[in-house]
C-alpha cells in the first residue's frame, strides 16, 4: 500500500468519524470508513479540510477503495455497501440518495449517493477546535435532516390508485409508471370489474398483495417465484390477468409464457397474458418477442389493445 502509514491512519480517523456521528456498531467498520472517504474524495494525502462531495456511486466507490487503499472487494460485495453501510448513512442524514436525480429508478445502474452538505461542513472541521461544537449541533438535527432528506424523496414516489380511491406508493421510475398506468387506464377500460390482486415493485418485491384473495382463487406462489409485474382478477369471466411493464425488459415471450403458466397453474381461473408497453416506440422494439396467444397494450394509445391471436380477442386461450 503506497504511503501504508497515512492510509492506515485515514481509516482510522473515518471510523473514528463514523462512531462519532453515532452509527449503529455494525456500521462502524473498514467498509463503511471506505464508503465515507469515497464520498468525501478522501486520499490519503488530503487533510479533511479538503473533503469535497462528488457524485458516486457503489462500484466506483469499491474501485476507490482498491485504487487509493489497496483494498480490493469482491464484484458480488454490492449489495453489502449498499444495504450495510450506504443505507444507515442515509438515514443518518450523512448521505443523500440520488440527490441529482430523485426520481432515478431504484434498481437504475446510474445510482449515485453524495455526502449531505451538513455533515460535509461537519467534517471538515475534524481534528480542529471546533469539531466538539459542529459535530453537537449535527446530532441534535440530524433526525429532523434525514426526515427531511426522506420526504423529498417520498415526494417522488409513484402513487397508484387501488380499491376504493385509497393508494399506495412505489419506487419512482418509468417501470412503475408505466405500471400505475396498467391499474389506472388500461384494466378500467378493457377488464372492468377487476380485482388487483398483486403489484410488484422495483424498489420492493411486494408493492401491494392481497394474500386473502390470492388463497381464495387458489394462488400459491413463492416469494421468489418468477413474479410478474401485475396480476388482476376477473371474478365473472373467472380470468387471472398477468401483465409485464416492458420498459428495458422483454415482453411475454414464448418462454415467459410458459414460465407463467406453471406458476400458476393451481390458480382456479384461466391466464390471460399481457405485456404494457409505455409508446409504440418501445413496442416496435419488442414486437418480434411477444408470444402468440397475449395480448398487447401502449400507455400513450390506451384506448386500444394489439391481439396476437389466432382466432379470438381478449381472453384466455385453451
Amino acid at each position: 500500500m503506497a504511503n501504508d502509514g497515512k492510509a492506515k491512519k485515514k481509516i482510522a480517523e473515518a471510523i473514528d468519524i463514523l462512531g462519532q456521528f453515532g452509527l449503529p456498531r455494525a456500521q462502524i467498520n473498514e467498509r463503511t470508513a471506505y464508503c465515507l472517504l469515497a464520498l468525501l474524495n478522501a486520499t490519503p494525502d488530503k487533510t479533511w479540510r479538503d473533503s469535497e462531495s462528488p457524485l458516486i456511486g457503489i462500484t466506483p466507490m469499491m474501485d476507490f477503495a482498491r485504487e487509493h487503499y489497496s483494498k480490493d472487494y469482491a464484484p458480488n460485495t454490492r449489495e453489502t455497501f449498499r444495504r450495510f453501510s450506504m443505507h444507515q448513512m442515509v438515514q443518518a442524514g450523512i448521505a443523500l440518495y440520488n440527490p441529482d436525480k430523485p426520481d432515478r429508478p431504484t434498481n437504475s445502474p446510474k445510482a449515485v449517493y453524495q455526502i449531505s452538505p451538513a455533515a460535509i461542513a461537519v467534517i471538515k472541521s475534524y481534528g480542529g477546535r471546533t469539531w466538539t461544537k459542529n459535530l453537537m449541533a449535527f446530532k441534535s438535527t440530524a433526525s429532523t435532516l434525514a426526515a427531511q432528506y426522506a420526504k423529498e424523496r417520498h415526494m417522488d414516489m409513484v402513487r397508484v390508485k387501488v380499491r376504493n380511491g385509497s393508494q399506495i406508493t412505489l419506487s419512482p421510475g418509468k417501470h412503475n409508471e408505466l405500471i400505475r398506468a396498467i391499474i389506472e387506464e388500461m384494466a378500467p377500460r378493457f377488464l372492468p370489474g377487476a380485482t388487483l390482486v398483486y403489484i410488484g415493485d422495483t424498489g420492493e418485491k411486494w408493492g401491494f398483495f392481497d394474500k386473502e384473495l390470492a388463497s381464495q382463487i387458489g394462488l400459491s406462489v413463492e416469494e421468489h417465484g418468477k413474479m410478474p409485474d401485475v396480476i388482476l382478477w376477473l371474478p365473472d369471466k373467472k380470468w387471472l390477468v398477468l401483465v409485464e411493464s416492458v420498459t428495458s425488459h422483454g415482453p411475454v415471450d414464448s418462454k415467459r409464457r410458459i414460465e407463467l403458466a406453471e406458476l400458476f397453474a393451481s390458480a382456479k381461473g384461466d391466464n390471460v397474458y399481457i405485456s404494457a408497453f409505455p409508446n409504440k416506440r418501445t413496442f416496435a422494439r419488442f414486437a418480434p418477442d411477444v408470444a402468440w396467444e397475449t395480448e398487447t397494450w401502449v400507455a400513450d394509445n390506451p384506448t386500444h389493445m394489439v391481439h396476437f391471436n389466432g382466432d379470438k380477442f381478449l381472453g384466455p386461450y385453451k
